[in-house]
């Protein structure tokens, strides 16, 4: 049933866009020929004709579309006909591509709006994480860290901690034997290798059957996030070096050990690196009873564990009365804006990868458990984001979407005459064409995490 309510809500932001054309084109009279629901691709399910317009529900559900007599090659009109979407002034089409997109703002603002009234609160993107047990065996750091169960988790690392994910982050990359270091501590540890055995240089084959003096183990450096990463909106770029199969094998026969027989195939180098393939120490500083309380460093073993139990509570900000539901409701929309339009800057830049891409499946999937976990309010915000998501990207200046007519509009107005018909259809294919291999692409990605149960 939440899946199928996420279906319906996302089904009104479609039709929601598609009427902000149609609206704004009436609204000057023109001449509307056809009101699609998804793409024309496929068998139509259903369609009928009311007056001179045409309502279509394509099977490819993924979209939709308003036409214009223009768009129908066949259509016997006069080529000055003001029944001709291209024979509008400027600014009247203006309107009319844009009116989708505004459309779409309109209902996120409408959606946010109606939580903030009649659930009487509103997220604030904050979580408060406590320590709720410590279960790991007494043997393990987090003992002798000085963690007390009921303590209010405020860093780690230095960072502020606002989700639960973020401390799993730190956590996971800081874990014992990951076969990953910093040449900061590979140097390190090859100057104290070479302090305790100075006859060998770095590269230099060690004979067969020669005792290698092995330095203390110490802790590689702590791990450092920036608030992209910790938010997800930023890939974390790992500065370390990877250990490769003899190297590790290396680590494995040595851990623990003061000293290590040569069996002809040593280098300092590969010691080195072996021996720097430690723990990264996590730091932690919580609020115990309104005191700010640093602990001692804990240090995760080789499943990337510490050894607490988490309890998570929402930040919620309250919205009682006409005021506070709206300052709040414009804040949380300013605040999703920039997320989403920092989160598109992040694509563009390479900075998130085509394969964390994710389109109309997963959005449903993840739709579907937000609603049903916490609750029809959650999955309505959810929608509003969507909405000024779908805002945004139809506002790209890209051809074959709402910018890229915009766009071509804005060219008309410069040269005094718009572009003509072949070249404005050959560019509009071209980027459709990009469109659907891109949809394609997310869908993939979409069935694949949903395989791979990353959703």
């Amino acid at each position: 049933m939440s899946i199928i309510i996420m279906i319906l809500l996302l089904s009104v932001l479609i039709l929601v866009h598609e009427a902000g054309h149609f609206l704004a084109a009436k609204m000057f009279g023109m001449r509307v020929s056809k009101f699609g629901f998804g793409l024309p691709i496929g068998p139509t399910l259903w369609q009928k004709k009311v007056g001179d317009l045409e309502i279509l529900v394509h099977a490819f559900l993924l979209g939709g579309y308003v036409a214009f007599p223009d768009d129908d090659k066949d259509l016997d009109l006069p080529e000055d006909s003001p029944d001709r979407f291209m024979n509008r002034p400027i600014y009247q089409r203006f309107v009319v591509v844009s009116a989708g997109v505004f459309a779409n703002i309109v209902c996120a603002f409408v959606f946010v709006v109606l939580t903030a009234c009649i659930w009487g609160q509103m997220p604030s993107g904050k979580y408060d994480v406590f320590v709720k047990d410590i279960v790991a065996p007494k043997e393990e750091s987090i003992w002798q860290s000085g963690m007390e169960k009921g303590d209010k988790i405020l860093e780690v690392n230095g960072s502020p901690i606002t989700t639960p994910t973020a401390i799993v982050t730190f956590v996971q990359l800081s874990k014992k034997n990951d076969t990953k270091v910093f040449e900061t501590s590979v140097i390190d540890n090859y100057n104290r290798l070479k302090s305790l055995n100075p006859a060998f240089s770095r590269d230099e084959l060690i004979p067969r059957d020669v005792i290698i003096k092995l330095p203390e183990a110490v802790p590689e450096p702590q791990i450092h996030l920036n608030n992209d990463v910790l938010i997800g909106l930023e890939r974390f770029k790992d500065p370390r070096l990877t250990l490769n199969a003899q190297q590790i094998a290396l680590r494995d026969k040595i851990e623990g050990k003061s000293m290590v027989i040569s069996d002809g195939t040593l280098t300092l180098d590969n010691l080195a690196y072996a021996i720097s393939d430690n723990v990264s120490p996590v730091n932690i500083v919580v609020d115990r009873k309104g005191e700010r309380v640093v602990l001692k460093p804990i240090y995760p073993n080789n499943s990337g564990l510490i050894g607490i139990q988490m309890e998570v509570k929402e930040v919620v900000i309250p919205t009682k009365g006409f005021k506070a539901v709206m300052k709040t409701s414009v804040k949380y929309l300013w605040d999703q804006t920039t997320l989403l339009l920092y989160g598109l800057y992040q694509i563009f830049a390479g900075k998130i990868p085509l394969s964390d891409l994710h389109g109309i499946i997963a959005i449903t999937k993840v739709g579907g458990d937000v609603i049903n976990t916490s609750g029809f309010f959650s999955g309505l915000l959810l929608t509003a984001i969507i909405s000024l998501d779908l805002a945004i990207v139809n506002f790209l200046p890209i051809p074959a979407l709402d910018g890229g007519h915009v766009l071509f509009l804005i060219i008309e107005k410069i040269r005094g005459k718009r572009l003509d018909d072949e070249t404005v259809d050959k560019i509009g294919t071209f980027c459709f064409l990009l469109l659907i291999a891109l949809m394609i692409l997310v869908c993939f990605n979409d069935v694949y995490a949903l395989i791979m149960k990353k959703l």
